[in-house]
């Protein structure tokens, strides 16, 4: 089938700013997204530039927004999506080329909570921390991220608010607050408990929409917030 991608482009070295580019490509239904990209680069276009690794869902790299919807370019089928397509690099970060943008501030958030096991005490002689099924399952929803920002770039508070922590950071600090054998919780509630962590937060579930692992975020924000307000 003959599709029609069109790409937002931007060069910082000859563009004022972005501007779309329109390339007609031939693709099998069940091709993904990321297959129509490639065959732009590979054989119109070589300039075109954008992240991928892995190409199976699980890097987070390929992370753009697909007809307005932040999607990951190699999950969305093109039969999915339809023989019209538009590419836009994800929102609230600045462009650095064409789908690539900086995501500096990003990894900020994420170091800022502290994405570790924090625990001082001595640990158990020949085997690691144990860990009962029911305490595993309070955090398990959250280990699923891949830090593709599918949920942070599609935050509208994210694209007005550059200090805002953003809901990938929050759901990296659920996976370790609720974590039995962890100790730092207290030092992650502090990180989030100000005015530009999770009370800035509006609860419009656009995270949870957007997320390609299916992660309850909203509901993961508000577990914080509750624990923030009644420490459970």
């Amino acid at each position: 089938m003959q599709v029609t991608v069109k790409v937002l482009r931007f060069n910082p070295e000859q563009d004022v700013k972005p501007h779309f580019e329109t390339y007609k490509v031939e693709q099998e239904p069940t091709d993904r997204v990321l297959d129509a990209l490639n065959t732009i680069k590979w054989y119109i276009d070589g300039t075109l530039t954008y992240r991928r690794s892995c190409a199976h869902g699980v890097c987070g790299s390929d992370a753009m927004r697909i007809n307005g919807r932040n999607r990951l370019a190699c999950k969305l089928l093109i039969q999915d999506v339809g023989n019209n397509i538009t590419v836009e690099p994800i929102l609230g970060f600045d462009i650095i080329k064409d789908l690539v943008v900086d995501m500096g501030p990003f990894w900020a958030s994420y170091k800022a909570i502290k994405p570790y096991m924090i625990n001082n005490d001595t640990p158990p002689s020949g085997r690691e921390r144990l860990q009962s099924p029911e305490d595993r399952e309070r955090f398990d929803d959250t280990t699923k991220c891949i830090m593709c920002a599918c949920c942070t770039t599609a935050c509208p508070i994210t694209w007005t608010n550059e200090s805002f922590i953003g809901p990938a950071a929050i759901v990296q600090a659920h996976r370790f607050i609720y974590d039995s054998r962890d100790e730092g919780g207290d030092e992650r509630l502090a990180v989030l408990n100000d005015k530009s962590g999770v009370w800035r937060c509006r609860t419009i579930f656009n995270c949870t929409d957007a997320c390609p692992r299916d992660i309850k975020i909203t509901r993961a924000i508000e577990q914080v917030k509750r624990t923030l307000l009644y420490g459970t």
